[in-house]
């Protein structure tokens, strides 16, 4: 079994939500709903995989929420 981390976001153009997993070049996917967008990630991934497991040069480790003030 492998794991993978996905990046979410919504556009705001199209309302869509676009997901991707970082350094795997062809991982991305959008869906109408936060479910649809899990069921897009997951095919896509699998049929990448059909290729055989990608060589990832980074690891993905988190996110940070950095906070700036507006003003300066």
């Amino acid at each position: 079994m492998l794991f993978f981390t996905a990046i979410v976001e919504k556009c705001p153009d199209t309302g869509l939500y676009v997901g991707y997993v970082p350094n795997f070049a062809g991982a991305h996917t959008q869906g109408e709903t936060l479910d649809e967008l899990y069921h897009n990630l997951h095919e896509v991934l699998e049929m990448l995989l059909e290729d055989g497991q990608p060589i990832l040069d980074t690891e993905f480790v988190g996110t940070q929420t950095i906070m700036v003030s507006q003003y300066g």
